[in-house]
């Protein structure tokens, strides 16, 4: 069986998660082809990249959401146009998409079947938690961006048939966790200058910042400023006293699976953001709705408490691959009779 396994590159999400789900597939009798597309990752896969796309990147602000402008400035429609004619989705047995709309929109032209094995797959469930406030637009990017014909997604809990609980990379799994005296920051839709000043007013705790606009490690006040380094991060979340971050995916689950204490700011404008913080504001974790001086009551009696939610996901990205590599191939022989 020839597969492609298409990932989006806009964030660090999905090559996170990559990170396990590549392995998981190269064990399967199969012939494997990574395709990435997108920017504003702050990693890489150590897997040989077939296809290097640009694709349709949401680039991150300043002031707590996503740029419009820039993004548009940055979206080349007749690039992307070319990009999805280029992709031979039919030259294989199956797609398999991480929310990357080029192959996705690859196949859907092509009327070639695209599995979708994604987070973002899971949040289209009815089942799964909504925020309170609609956001038609947001519905609309999340069912359209990257269409697929068969859905298999991750949550923070199991909210219908073919929603798994998150896959927690093994880096994650076989570091020791310890309790320091610091907080990992990780906010990457605010500027380095916005988390300084509000932060910087809790004199009680340290905050270990990593920045998505600094490529030099500082120290200042009760804080240090340094780059997106996979290694460091996951040392620093492994040894906190809690998590302070956006309302992605992965970062909350990895900090919830090592029992972090974890609060969640959600991105403006980003409707998947807002449904994840509808989710874990269910599960008891405290949402504050933005990064500004008013919150800081919030924050504080955050910083003061000791609640931890006991999460634990178990490691079952092995059973996920053959559930869906079996189920494709039962459709298929179901389609060729």
């Amino acid at each position: 069986m020839k597969v492609l396994y298409a990932i989006q590159g806009t964030g660090n999400g999905h090559l996170s998660r990559a990170r396990d789900i590549i392995p998981a597939l190269q064990r399967k009798n199969i012939d494997l082809d990574i395709l990435v597309s997108g920017t504003q990752a702050d990693i890489s896969i150590p897997y040989p990249i077939k296809y290097q796309l640009s694709g349709w990147s949401f680039i991150f602000g300043k002031k707590g959401g996503v740029d419009m402008w820039r993004t548009y400035l940055r979206t080349n429609a007749s690039r992307l146009q070319k990009e999805v004619k280029s992709v031979p989705v039919a030259d294989y047995d199956l797609v398999i998409n991480d929310f990357e709309p080029v192959s996705a929109w690859a196949c859907k032209l092509r009327q070639v079947p695209c599995v979708a094995l994604s987070h973002q797959a899971a949040l289209v469930s009815p089942q799964s938690p909504k925020p309170k406030k609609k956001d038609a637009l947001g519905r609309l990017i999340l069912h359209k961006y990257a269409p697929s014909t068969a859905r298999y997604g991750f949550h923070f809990k199991k909210y219908a048939d073919h929603i798994y609980t998150p896959i927690i990379r093994q880096e994650i799994r076989h570091t020791t966790r310890t309790t320091g005296n610091h907080y990992t920051v990780y906010l990457p839709s605010y500027s380095d200058e916005k988390i300084m000043d509000v932060l910087s007013n809790i004199k009680n705790c340290y905050w270990d910042v990593f920045s998505k606009h600094n490529r030099a490690k500082f120290f200042w006040r009760n804080m240090t400023i340094q780059p997106i380094d996979n290694t460091t991060f996951i040392h620093s979340m492994a040894s906190s006293k809690g998590v302070l971050c956006g309302a992605g995916f992965e970062t909350p689950a990895e900090a919830l699976h090592m029992e972090k204490k974890l609060l969640v700011i959600p991105m403006k404008g980003q409707y998947e953001q807002h449904c994840n913080a509808a989710a874990l504001d269910e599960m008891g974790v405290t949402v504050v709705k933005s990064l500004k001086i008013k919150h800081l009551d919030k924050i504080r009696t955050w910083v003061d408490s000791d609640t931890k939610l006991g999460v634990y996901y178990p490691d079952i990205t092995e059973n996920i691959i053959d559930c869906l590599l079996e189920e494709c191939m039962v459709r298929s022989i179901n389609e060729f009779l």
